[in-house]
């Protein structure tokens, strides 16, 4: 049975793959790291709230047990230097990821990075090259397995309270995108159940592009 660490919980994806491992059987516990509570109640869910992810090691002793993280904590880099946008993406994530390495062995993390992320950290986009060295990081630490997911398009599904308000307006171009290029276009149960199925089975390869996770998503 897989015993979850989500991140990310009060945004958009984290709050979809947090519905999504609520409902599935092959979740039995939850632990929800987060800043902040996330209104959500569930017999197989706790919540540890903790206000600064850049050290964890007050709390290292609640997250140890677990053998699956997913990582869905992420911020836009619009409007934002290098520097600080290296801080809250790779700084913030290496400072979870390298206890809970530590702590749970036996542990398969998932690292929601996205399209067009730029493995060799050597391109023009800031952002991709700064998402590029943090899975590069994420998958040299001692898991048990580790995938970086790139998803481009997510579609969320009904029910969601955490859905960004532009989405009402273009979720029109889905069935279009999904048709024409579906490696840019997945649902967010796709994404759920893909790395329910990651942290389960395992997957050939370390990079989970949209191919990838409407394969492993399917119901």
């Amino acid at each position: 049975m897989i015993k979850a660490i989500i991140t990310g919980a009060t945004g958009m994806v984290g709050d979809g793959v947090l519905h999504v491992c609520l409902g599935d059987p092959r979740v039995s516990e939850v632990l929800v790291l987060t800043r902040k509570p996330t209104g959500v109640q569930h017999p197989k869910m706790r919540e540890v709230i903790h206000d600064s992810f850049y050290d964890i090691s007050s709390i290292e002793g609640l997250l140890s047990g677990y053998n699956a993280c997913f990582f869905c904590l992420g911020v836009s880099s619009v409007g934002m230097k290098e520097a600080d946008y290296f801080r809250v993406t790779h700084t913030l994530t290496m400072a979870v990821a390298g206890p809970l390495a530590r702590l749970n062995p036996d542990m398969t993390f998932c690292y929601i990075s996205g399209a067009g992320t730029d493995s060799t950290e050597k391109g023009r986009s800031m952002w991709a090259r700064v998402k590029g060295k943090t899975e590069n990081d994420v998958l040299r630490l001692p898991f048990k397995r580790a995938f970086a997911v790139r998803p481009g398009f997510i579609k969320p599904f009904p029910g969601l309270t955490r859905v960004h308000a532009f989405y009402k307006y273009i979720n029109w171009m889905f069935p279009i995108g999904r048709a024409l290029y579906p490696n840019g276009f997945c649902t967010l149960r796709e994404l759920g159940l893909a790395m329910i199925r990651l942290a389960e089975e395992g997957y050939s390869q370390k990079i989970i592009t949209g191919k990838d996770i409407i394969l492993l998503g399917h119901e």
